[in-house]
Parts: C-alpha cells; sequence; structure tokens
C-alpha cells in the first residue's frame, strides 16, 4: 500500500507567546504544494523503516532516523495500539521533500504511513480517528493529512480549510544540512527577549486571505509572513543572501518556510517559476532548487 504525501509551506507563520506546556500559540497558514514523499506499507516480521530519495531528489536521507526517532514508524505503532494489532508492517520512504528543511517532511511521512497502514490492516481511516492520532505525534501532521490551504491553530493541530482561487507556482532552494525546530522557536524567544519584545497573540492576515480567495498572487506575495525568520537568519546568516538573490531576481514574495532553512518563493506564473529557478540555480545561492505548485491534495493512496 502507497500513499503519496506533499510538502508544506507557511504562508503565515504568527508565533505567540510561549505556553506552560512548552509549545507557543501559533496562527499558522498552511499550504500544501507538489513536492511529494511516498511511503509503501507492507507486512513484516517486525516494524522497520527504511529510506531512499526519489530520483533526482538532493535529500540527506543520512538524517533520516530509521530507529524509533522515526516519526512515521512512530505512527504505524500508534495506529497498530489503536487497532489492537500488531506493529509488524515495513516502512519505505521514498524522500523528495527537504530533510529538516522547514516543509513538514518528518510530519508527511507520518501522516502516509497513518493512512497507509490504515488500508494494510483493513481498517476505516475515518473509524480510526487518523486526525486525532495525527494530531498526538505532531502539529503539522494533521495539515499533511489534509492538504490544499488551511488555517492551523493552537500549536497548529485545529485547522480550518481556506478558500483558494486558482493555482500559485512556487520556487524552493534547498540548503546543506537542516535546522532544529526546537532551535530556531528558541532564538525567536531569545531575540525577543533581548529586545524587550513581547509576544503577540497572532491573528491570521485578512490580506492573505483576500489574496487566497481572489487568485491574486502579486497580493499574496506581499502578505507573506514568518515570525520564525529572524531567528532562522540568525542561526544561520547564508539564508540572507539567498533571499535577496531570489527577490533581485523577480520573485513576487520570497520568505523563509517554516522553521528553514529551505527559502521559498513565490512567482506569477509556471512559465515565471521555470525563469526564477534556473536564474537562482546560476546564482549558486542553494543546495537544489526545485519548482512546485499549489495548492494540492493531503496524503492520497496511489
Amino acid at each position: 500500500m502507497t500513499v503519496r504525501v506533499p510538502a508544506k509551506v507557511n504562508l503565515q507563520l504568527g508565533v505567540g507567546p510561549l505556553r506552560d506546556d512548552g509549545y507557543h500559540d501559533l496562527v499558522n497558514v498552511f499550504h500544501a504544494v507538489s513536492l511529494f514523499d511516498e511511503v509503501t506499507a507492507v507486512p513484516a516480521r517486525e516494524p522497520r523503516v527504511t529510506v531512499e530519495a526519489a530520483p533526482d531528489a538532493q535529500v540527506a536521507i543520512q538524517d533520516v532516523p530509521v530507529d524509533g526517532g522515526n516519526l512515521a514508524l512512530r505512527a504505524a505503532r500508534l495506529l497498530a495500539g489503536r487497532l489492537g494489532v500488531e506493529p509488524d508492517v515495513e516502512l519505505r520512504i521514498r524522500k523528495a521533500i527537504p530533510v529538516a528543511g522547514g516543509m513538514a517532511g518528518g510530519s508527511a511521512d507520518a501522516a502516509a504511513a497513518l493512512l497507509a497502514c490504515a488500508r494494510l490492516w483493513d481498517a476505516d481511516p475515518d473509524a480510526a480517528g487518523l486526525p486525532e492520532l495525527a494530531a498526538e505525534i505532531g502539529s503539522d501532521v494533521p495539515f499533511a493529512l489534509l492538504g490544499g490551504t488551511a488555517v492551523g491553530l493552537g500549536r497548529g493541530e485545529r485547522l480550518t480549510p481556506v478558500e483558494t482561487s486558482g493555482t500559485f507556482h512556487w520556487v524552493f532552494a534547498t540548503a546543506d544540512g537542516g535546522l532544529s525546530t526546537p532551535a530556531v522557536y528558541a532564538e525567536c524567544d531569545r531575540l525577543r527577549e533581548a529586545g524587550g519584545e513581547a509576544a503577540p497573540w497572532p491573528r491570521a492576515s485578512e490580506e492573505l486571505m483576500k489574496s487566497l480567495a481572489g487568485g491574486d498572487a502579486r497580493a499574496l506575495g506581499a502578505a507573506l509572513a514568518n515570525d520564525l525568520q529572524p531567528a532562522a537568519l540568525m542561526l544561520r546568516p547564508s539564508l540572507r543572501r539567498t533571499l535577496d538573490a531570489g527577490r533581485e531576481l523577480g520573485a513576487l514574495g520570497a520568505l523563509v518556510s517554516g522553521s528553514g532553512p529551505t527559502t521559498a518563493f513565490l512567482a506569477g506564473s509556471a512559465g515565471h517559476a521555470a525563469d526564477l529557478a534556473a536564474a537562482l540555480a546560476q546564482e549558486g545561492v542553494a543546495r537544489q532548487v526545485v519548482r512546485a505548485h499549489g495548492p494540492v491534495p493531503g496524503a492520497t493512496v496511489v
């Protein structure tokens, strides 16, 4: 049983105050894009996971855990416990989503594993409560199941689909190495404290919602926002050069994707994205430059 699952880019990531449970209240506008991992679930004598790179994908698969720290394997075990079956499954992950790149690749694999294992074990995905299990695994996992465009509240797991018209075209520039999401949040907190800045209570941007509903790429580019970007730039200063290059080459909008270090650039059309990707690749400011479009569906059996 094979499931395809998309990467995400955060069109808006508003980070609120630190909560007592160690998380932040977020306003997270997720957007699923056509950069996919595939997870295949097959019967096995014991739970295990294998990882390979998709053709032409320059992803650091050596950084993907293949033990109990793998989110996909954790998802399979969690679902098996819910269903009362043994988690005897091999998960074969084929990756094209950057590893530790701010595009929720690990969370996407967990969502794919939930759906693949539910089908493998003849369970009704709705009856099995996959969204609830997804939220237990991680904040980004429920959106990887849903796909499209959605506002996530709380830790990002409480989702409301967003009206979106048309297709938006993206260019993503990946970087060598990853960034730790907890480290980026911690740096965000440190920067705010050092600057005497009180953490705001975030709200979904009205301009962003209007641009999505109207399919207005230029307005969307102007409305992109990420409260974690200053922290990511502090931890990885080279990203500033990548962002500047994309803007100078004509991107309608540019931002660090999630906690980084992948950077995202919005184009006005498929042709514009192709030109922008070629120009960025020539600048030598990224490990790999890839194009994608969105929104796309979430985890899907193939």
